[in-house]
């Protein structure tokens, strides 16, 4: 068989899909490899994420991974860790000072990396991706987030609320 495409397709844009098929990686393949100047774009690269409390799933970064892999191409990260989102934010805000902002969230690989990368104070919540044993070295560390250590942690987001 064949796959048309639309050869007007400026940017193929890749975000968490839970419906992801041979046709839509098909698709993404010719609109990268035949549409000249057309840009991989991917909102991150996260290994896994977790759509339930009972088991992790694979991440965007792994429908990443299938089209690198059929194109050869690397994609723009517009998403953590890539410094696009900060950029914005503190200029649009007048930030100079980074250090003043404080990146909280529940992933070493990519919250507290992307504050880090960009001059932000960091913080980890352990109510999500990494738990306290593994932060801590009592547990085994997930791929891609050695070496990775917050400023601080707290249990839960409500931590912050008086």
């Amino acid at each position: 068989g064949r796959v048309d495409h639309d050869p007007d397709v400026g940017a193929v844009v890749v975000g968490f899909d839970r419906y992801v098929n041979y046709y839509k990686l098909q698709y993404a393949q010719l609109c990268l490899s035949e549409n000249r100047g057309c840009q991989f774009i991917a909102t991150n690269l996260d290994r896994v994420t977790h759509l339930t409390d009972a088991q992790e799933w694979a991440g965007n970064g792994t429908m990443v991974g299938a089209i690198r892999g059929c194109t050869g191409l690397e994609p723009v990260v517009v998403g953590k860790p890539s410094p696009l989102m900060v950029d914005i934010i503190a200029g649009q805000c007048g930030i100079v000072d980074r250090s003043r902002i404080c990146m909280v969230g529940d992933r070493l690989d990519t919250d507290v990396a992307f504050g880090r990368d960009n001059g932000l104070r960091t913080c980890l919540t352990l109510s999500g991706v990494t738990g306290e044993d593994e932060l801590l070295g009592h547990a085994p560390r997930k791929a891609g987030t050695e070496g990775i250590h917050p400023e601080f942690y707290v249990e839960t987001i409500n931590d912050f609320v008086a």
